[in-house]
């Protein structure tokens, strides 16, 4: 072979070992199928990672990690990671984190030739299976919500989840049983900043108010399931199965906060329809009470969504609190520690769902680990109908989801060029109205990062 006949066949467009960061940027955009931060790492090579901070989230949480990284060589993701994982936390404080390492992945893959599946070992299958998520919002019953789910089975989809638990029975009197004047508090929506600055200052200490109200932890509610209410949510799943048959597998979510003792009620009269698992009944930090959530039932308990990293989900799985564990990689810590988190719950005969509500750009960063990852069961999707959610990023087939499946191709990194930018201006975020704006007042945050002394 010619020598120019063999550099054609190798990829020349970067120098690895010289690849430095050189800056990062965000766009925000809403309804896709919620609020997502998008995140751009460029390079010395115009070479750009492509990430994204967990929906609902910051991109504080990133930007504030860019004086920490510029300079640095992208493709040492585990030693970058390393140093900045202190940065990350629970829930959607794990974005930042999370969202900049998957962006390095993407890098790595681009400046070597090859995608991230690849780098985390090879493929376990061809296709990930997307279990299809849908709320329970203007689905006033079971048979409008299996109606909804049947259509989900018609578009391709094979595995489905959907809301079932308390903020249903919020406005059905005799269904739940909780200090008075509680569930009022519940009904209300936060409040708008008005015109004075007194009637801003008390919107805002309202808005305060409900955000402590929505954290206090299930046992400390007092809100319970009273039996009518038991038997509503019994007969709602079943107008559901009613709808959508026996066969196709069905996970529960959203079960509201209450009590672990409510939560082993509802699934013994769950029992009978065979669910998928039911997700998050009480707080992840709570090992015990998933111990004894899950020796109550036959159900499938899962959770995780809001744990950061591997270390988190050990006593889960040690102490046999959980059937499924359920990771989302943009607060798990990223691509690599997802993938530990799976191999960590395989040894322990543990399935592995993952959480996934973003953009075209999470979903390819889950789809790579589900793809190197052997005991996953699906991957979430939340975005079937969010028409424009494809058009979001240019450079790979469309549509990206096929038959309730999405494949990850041999494209280096994610397997994506870039974002479409005539899409994302479109969509932007009310309060970030201008796209890959600069970044600069973040190049010099620093601080004495030792985590010991």
């Amino acid at each position: 072979m010619k020598a120019e006949e063999a550099l054609n066949r190798v990829n020349t467009c970067s120098a690895p070992s010289q690849l430095r960061i050189t800056d990062i940027r965000f766009t925000d955009i809403v309804g896709a199928p919620f609020h997502s931060t998008l995140v751009k790492v460029f390079t010395n090579q115009d070479l750009v990672g492509l990430g994204e901070v967990r929906d609902l989230s910051s991109r504080t949480y990133a930007a504030m990690l860019k004086g920490r990284l510029l300079g640095e060589d992208p493709c040492h993701v585990d030693r970058i990671f390393r140093r900045i994982k202190q940065f990350g936390g629970h829930g959607r404080q794990g974005g930042g984190v999370s969202g900049i390492e998957v962006a390095l992945w993407d890098l790595a893959g681009k400046a070597y030739g090859v995608p991230i599946y690849q780098m985390l070992g090879g493929r376990f299958r061809d296709r990930v299976r997307l279990y299809c998520d849908t709320d329970a919002a203007r689905r006033p019953d079971g048979r409008s919500m299996g109606q909804a789910l049947r259509e989900r089975l018609a578009q391709g989809y094979t595995f489905l989840k959907m809301d079932t638990g308390a903020w249903q029975l919020l406005g059905r009197p005799g269904m739940l049983s909780a200090p008075l004047g509680l569930l009022e508090q519940f009904r209300q929506g936060p409040p708008a900043p008005q015109g004075s600055v007194d009637e801003k200052w008390a919107a805002f200490e309202r808005r305060n108010r409900r955000y402590d109200l929505q954290n206090v932890p299930h046992p400390f509610t007092g809100m319970h399931f009273t039996e009518a209410g038991l038997d509503w949510l019994d007969a709602y799943v079943a107008e559901v199965r009613a709808e959508i048959g026996d066969e196709v597998p069905l996970a529960v979510d959203h079960l509201g906060h209450v009590a672990v003792e409510d939560a082993i009620r509802l699934a013994r009269r769950l029992e009978k329809y065979h669910l998928a698992w039911l997700e998050d009944p009480v707080p992840w930090q709570y090992t015990d009470q998933y111990v004894r959530l899950q020796q109550s039932t036959a159900v499938p308990i899962c959770t995780g969504e809001d744990m950061y990293l591997k270390e988190s989900f050990r006593p889960l799985l040690e102490r046999g609190g959980v059937s499924v564990i359920h990771p989302d990689v943009l607060t798990a810590g990223g691509i690599l520690e997802t993938k530990k988190i799976g191999d960590l719950a395989q040894e322990h005969g543990v399935a592995m769902a993952i959480h996934m509500a973003e953009s075209p750009v999470a979903c390819l960063a889950a789809a790579h680990v589900a793809t190197a990852t052997e005991n996953v069961l699906a991957l979430e999707f939340h975005a079937a109908g969010v028409s424009w959610w494809d058009d979001i990023v240019v450079g790979h087939d469309k549509p990206l989801v096929r038959d309730g499946h999405v494949a990850v191709s041999d494209r280096p990194g994610l397997g994506i060029d870039d974002f479409s930018d005539e899409v994302l201006r479109e969509h932007l975020h009310p309060a970030h109205k201008e796209l890959w704006a600069p970044t600069e007042q973040w190049d010099s945050e620093w601080a004495h990062d030792r985590t010991w002394s």
